[in-house]
């Protein structure tokens, strides 16, 4: 993957879902006239807005947000995709003299865009077209169980219901014979990173955290999360990339009848909390090699002053 072509030193503000990353962002951003970039893999598909807890308009217009709504809900986005968009806004940013902060809690964006993608095959047509006729018959949950198989490291960070990234991992597994995961890791341990970042990892704690997953989902409900839902479905189709995440999947439970009124918001809170702790292992994961890492439970942890100092240092080399 190529250098990002104007070096920048980007803020990052990560952390599991329903933390008050937004909130956070929104208020260094207007400490500093920065501008926000997205780092969400639902929030970059055109009108996923409840459903993916998107900036509201009122937010968006206090601070400048990039890489919503730029892909529609039955293409293919990929973390490829993600980094080539995400390099070209960051370049426009520096460009204008503002600071960059990098905010959401998708890992493999965030680590992609960061660290970048080790350089795997190029895609195989013949092989694809297969394994989707494969999929048609026996269904993705049965491809990752074979994935399971194959890189079970892989198959444990990718869901049964993610078909792009089932088929890449198949696909590269089938071209080099060796797991995807170990191609990564080695990439990884090699590569020197691509942004120099500052990262505050928010994050309350699971009580708390619960506390406001619960919250969040009450509110999602009361916006129209049920009726978005069925928008994308009438536009879109069932095998949309985003109606795979939590909180449509189970939607889409409710509408078919495997779930009751009363039964869906517990549904949402269960699957998001099971969400939030597999990105809340991620994320210390993240933060265990990576340097200018700040912890935030709480709104008097942020640390402004290294802040102010990080975005003061003179910028990077382009060299």
């Amino acid at each position: 993957m190529r250098e990002p072509a104007f070096p920048s030193r980007p803020i990052v503000i990560a952390g599991p879902t329903a933390v008050g990353k937004t909130g956070l962002a929104l208020e260094v951003a207007e400490r500093w006239n920065a501008e926000i970039v997205s780092c969400d893999s639902v929030a970059v598909y055109r009108g996923c807005d409840v459903g993916a807890a998107k900036p509201s308009a009122a937010e968006r217009a206090r601070v400048p947000h990039h890489l919503l709504d730029v892909a529609a809900p039955d293409e293919r986005f990929s973390a490829a995709d993600y980094v080539e968009h995400a390099d070209r806004a960051i370049a426009e940013i520096s460009a204008r003299g503002r600071p960059v902060i990098v905010v959401g809690g998708t890992g493999l964006y965030l680590r992609a865009l960061v660290d970048g993608l080790f350089p795997s095959p190029p895609p195989d047509p013949v092989f694809r077209a297969a394994l989707r006729e494969e999929a048609e018959r026996l269904g993705w949950p049965a491809l990752h169980a074979r994935l399971q198989a194959l890189d079970p490291a892989a198959a444990a960070r990718i869901a049964p219901t993610d078909p792009v990234r089932i088929e890449r991992a198949l696909e590269v597994h089938a071209q080099t014979g060796e797991p995807i995961s170990a191609l990564q890791a080695r990439y990884r341990a090699e590569a020197r990173p691509r942004y120099r970042t500052l990262t505050l990892l928010v994050d309350p704690g699971q009580e708390e955290l619960d506390r406001r997953i619960a919250l969040r989902i009450e509110r999602m409900l009361a916006q129209g999360l049920v009726e978005e839902t069925r928008r994308l479905v009438a536009r879109h189709g069932r095998d949309a990339k985003p109606l795979a995440a939590v909180g449509y999947k189970e939607v889409l439970a409710f509408i078919d009848g495997h779930l009751g009124e009363a039964e869906l918001g517990p549904a949402i809170q269960r699957a998001t909390r099971h969400f939030a702790r597999r990105q809340r292992t991620w994320f210390a994961k993240y933060e265990a090699h990576r340097e200018h890492v700040h912890p935030v439970a709480a709104p008097g942890d942020v640390p402004w002053d290294a802040i102010g100092a990080f975005l003061a240092a003179p910028p990077p080399s382009a060299t």
